[in-house]
């Protein structure tokens, strides 16, 4: 059995010497079908879904939640059920949000198996019938026609102007012709093997004959439902960071509890049970439980934004945060940073060169000539009649949506059609016959009458190499050479040329014949046509670069035309392409150098797409890959985050990747790209908001059992402020703003701690301040003789009113009292409801008796906001000093390259 990478080198006499007397209609037996089908197994594609149990229970695979569960478990042990419950609930919430988005990302394998086609007409001892195509064997004989789906990969022996659409597997915008003679070459492109058709793809012109040489998992297709099917996703940069975080947090907190038994228990001070339940309480004091909550709550709330405004849809919550640290976008040409809609760009007729405005198949646009719309002469419109009459393609106009029925290249001369004469205006001649395309003669021809002066007209349109000699037997003057250089600028270009002439025909004609045309026609002249690249993209991609950000063109185009492409998008100053098969014949070191180097990599295959990502990342690279092909489907699930076309893009695509652009926009990825980045400093703040927090309640319980002292606060009451007003006021960070220049800055480094050496600087003093004046207030207010009760409730408030004033602070790198102040008028609404929750906590009678609360005077509701105060300013001060340092570092910066440049610049002059 020969390779796949072989069957396009093999003959189609060695093919028929296995069929009785050569002759491939004579097909395989029955029997013979029956024992391959028994050997090899039926066409189909097979895989396993995960259970949903075994999604539900991974969700608890995480440090803090382990910590927490042990946490509840001692709570009931203790009796104190509440305080269990709420554990309980958080953790329950916590796995239920994370079970839910996973269990709605469908398994991309089983769109995959949908592409397979149900019926096939194959060769069965000498008659043609009808089979399901999961009994197709290798070696069948296949019968295609225009509107079948190719049913398994074939070895094309037999082709009547035999033209299949491969775009979603190759990337090709235009259907392919097919030969069958063999090809020569060693290690041919997917998008090139013109003999061969491929399961999944669909056949738009003529019939043909096709040897079955690979079924199920061996067809392309297959190979790459295998190749979704192993890929094993990455956890995102954020997930890394957030559950490395969590295990130093848990360590630390899970050594200081074992300390303080420890010497607790030394101590004597108190009995075992007490001292059971102060350390459980520090510990589910000190574990920021809210952590995993409130990441997912702004993960969520940002889906939410990004669905609602942005055109987003997002599949896994933590796919949008890591938009924020993507280092390079790899991306599909077609459908992607194109259109995939063949358009007309120039008109060369005679010594006139026009430009074609517009995009796509959308008759919008117009004709200009040095920037100004023309007049429309007769030779330009006999140009534009002969291209939309020698045509069999339709252009169809439903609810705002252009398509085509037919052929891309076809398509483009309508368009280029209607955007001179209205689409409802019907057509000034009637068709008397028609010679479709073929590969053989590589032209269209079609015979018309003009309705009012009933003259006819012979249109021709087709490869310019055909359509020259015609021109040249009626015009002895007709310049070749002059042509043939205006067809290889175009060409030069990456576009497709299209010649088109015509004929004045006798009023007897009725038919045309090949001995017509060759007898001579007028020419008119050639049409550059290509997939155009989107409009919007190239404004995008000058964003991405400011914020650093590389973009990577993948296709299985062609590298004139991809390169084309990528210098009129802009992907870099100066394009380096490499073809899949020189990808191939690289090493692995010599692979991640080529992913790092090249912008352009063209005829790619599948595989090809998913080792360039492979590489990236191997790079450290955190790399997002765009695509909306079948053919973009492991590298969509291999990438840091896969993006996918919501409209033109194939349902296997949009299953494998993380998020989809509704609008088929990529400059949608720039706005999303800020949005990412917004929503991971807004992680970020909450995170440093939370763990100096949560560590100055475990504090407290620390330097109370070090102080031999009873303690100030009860469990219910460190459950309150962490599950009530910790979350309660870190939803202010889900409004927060993007900052000023967030798209100025690069991604932020791959493998970084989450946390800076002045992050866990600040989180340790701000920690320490908020338990020492915490104590001193409650201690003061002891020895002034308050009750205990009311004691402890000021120091719940005082928690609260530190985590109020220090809000301020995080919100902003700037200070906190500057223009930033008031970007974010919902955080004043969340911290009312906060200060209006606390004032019930301390005056309503039901939450007296569950909290153990009692009512404040306005003396120590004013200990409470100055001693809140007083953590704001010496975080400020902090800040101020900070940013000082900064200032003058950059100042210096400066005044060193200026210096610099002054060097050079007098160096130069001498």
């Amino acid at each position: 059995m020969k390779t796949q990478s072989e069957h396009y080198q093999t003959t189609v006499e060695h093919l028929a010497s296995h069929y009785e007397q050569g002759n491939f209609e004579s097909g395989l037996s029955h029997a013979e079908a029956r024992k391959r089908l028994n050997l090899y197994g039926p066409n189909k594609l097979v895989g396993e879904r995960v259970p949903k149990w075994k999604l539900f229970v991974r969700q608890f695979n995480n440090m803090i939640i382990y910590i927490l569960i042990f946490a509840a478990f001692l709570t009931v042990v203790m009796g104190h059920i509440s305080d269990a419950i709420i554990i309980g609930l958080v953790v329950v919430i916590n796995a239920l949000i994370g079970y839910y988005q996973e269990a709605n990302a469908s398994d991309a394998l089983e769109k995959i198996k949908g592409m397979l086609s149900t019926q096939a007409t194959v060769y069965r001892d000498g008659a043609r019938i009808d089979i399901p195509a999961e009994e197709l064997v290798v070696g069948d004989v296949v019968f295609l026609e225009a509107g079948d789906s190719v049913p398994a990969d074939l070895r094309i022996v037999d082709a009547d102007n035999l033209r299949i659409q491969e775009s979603a597997l190759t990337g090709e915008a235009d259907s392919v012709e097919k030969v069958t003679q063999e090809l020569t070459a060693e290690n041919v492109a997917l998008a090139d093997q013109i003999n061969m058709a491929f399961a999944s793809t669909s056949v738009t012109n003529g019939s043909g004959l096709g040897v079955v040489v690979a079924t199920a998992e061996n067809t392309e297709i297959g190979k790459i439902s295998m190749e979704v099917q192993g890929v094993q996703e990455r956890k995102t940069p954020l997930m890394k960071e957030i559950d490395g975080l969590g295990k130093g947090v848990s360590y630390v907190v899970i050594g200081a509890a074992v300390v303080l038994f420890i010497m607790g228990l030394f101590m004597e001070i108190y009995s075992l049970s007490v001292l059971s339940l102060a350390v459980v309480t520090m510990v589910v004091g000190s574990i920021p439980e809210g952590l995993p909550a409130t990441t997912s709550v702004i993960l969520a709330m940002g889906v939410s934004d990004m669905a609602k405004r942005k055109h987003t849809i997002v599949k896994s919550l933590p796919a949008v945060e890591t938009l924020g640290s993507v280092d390079i976008i790899a991306t599909d040409k077609t459908g992607t940073l194109t259109k995939n809609e063949m358009t007309v760009k120039d008109i060369y007729i005679d010594n006139y060169h026009y430009e074609v405005t517009g995009d796509g198949y959308k008759p919008e646009g117009e004709i200009r000539e040095f920037g100004e719309p023309v007049e429309l002469k007769p030779r330009l419109r006999l140009f534009l009649e002969a291209g939309y009459e020698a045509n069999d393609t339709l252009l169809l106009h439903e609810q705002d949506t252009w398509s085509l029925n037919g052929e891309p290249t076809d398509g483009a001369f309508l368009t280029l059609y209607h955007k001179i004469f209205d689409y409802r205006q019907e057509s000034q001649y009637i068709e008397l016959d028609m010679l479709p395309f073929d590969s053989d003669y590589r032209y269209m021809a079609k015979l018309v009458m003009h309705k009012e002066s009933r003259q006819k007209l012979l249109f021709i349109k087709g490869s310019p190499d055909k359509l020259f000699p015609m021109a040249s037997k009626c015009d002895e003057g007709f310049d070749q050479n002059k042509w043939n250089r205006i067809v290889r600028e175009l060409s030069l270009q990456g576009k497709r040329v299209v010649a088109v002439g015509y004929k004045h025909c006798p009023d007897d004609m009725e038919e045309i014949s090949h001995e017509l045309l060759h007898s001579g026609i007028q020419f008119l002249g050639v049409a550059g046509i290509i997939d155009p690249p989107r409009e919007e993209v190239i404004d995008a991609l000058k964003v991405m670069r400011q914020a650093g950000v590389e973009v990577k063109m993948i296709t299985g185009d062609h590298p004139l035309t991809a390169k084309t492409i990528g210098e009129k998008l802009g992907l870099a100053d100066e394009i380096q392409v490499i073809t899949g098969p020189e990808w191939d014949q690289l090493s692995a070191d010599e692979q991640k150098e080529a992913a790092l180097k090249h912008q352009v990599f063209a005829r790619t295959t599948p595989k090809n797409k998913l080792e360039i990502v492979s590489a990236l990342q191997a790079s450290k690279k955190v790399t997002a890959m765009t695509g909306d092909g079948v053919n973009d489907a492991p590298a969509l699930k291999k990438a840091d985050i896969g993006i996918a076309m919501g409209i033109k893009g194939t349902d296997v695509a949009k299953d494998s990747a993380d998020m989809i652009l509704a609008n088929d926009n990529f400059a949608t990825m720039s706005v999303a790209i800020k949005e990412g980045r917004r929503i991971y400093d807004n992680i970020k703040k909450s995170i440093l908001f939370l763990l100096p927090t949560s560590f100055a309640e475990g504090l407290i319980i620390a330097f109370t059992i070090l102080m031999q002292q009873s303690m100030p606060l009860q469990a219910s009451q460190l459950l309150w402020i962490n599950m009530v007003s910790a979350i309660t006021i870190q939803f202010a960070f889900i409004f927060e703003p993007a900052e000023e220049g967030i798209m100025n800055r690069p991604p932020r480094r791959t493998g970084g701690a989450l946390m800076s050496k002045h992050d866990i600087f600040q989180m340790a003093y701000v920690s320490v301040l908020m338990a020492i004046v915490s104590l001193i207030a409650y201690d003061w207010l002891i020895y002034m003789g308050a009750d205990q009760a009311i004691a402890s409730t000021m120091m719940v408030n005082i928690i609260v009113m530190s985590k109020i004033f220090y809000l301020f602070n995080i919100r902003t790198s700037r200070l906190a009292f500057s223009s930033s102040f008031f970007t974010n008028p919902k955080a004043f609404l969340i911290i009312g409801i906060m200060i209006l929750l606390q004032l019930i906590l301390t005056y309503a009678p039901f939450m007296q008796g569950a909290f153990h609360t009692a009512s404040m005077t306005l003396v120590e509701w004013a200990i409470a906001v100055l001693c809140g105060l007083i953590v704001l300013i010496v975080a400020e001060i902090d800040k101020f000093i900070r940013l000082r340092l900064q200032a003058r570092k950059k100042g210096e910066i400066r005044m060193r390259q200026e210096a610099r440049q002054r060097t050079v610049t007098q160096s130069s002059s001498e």
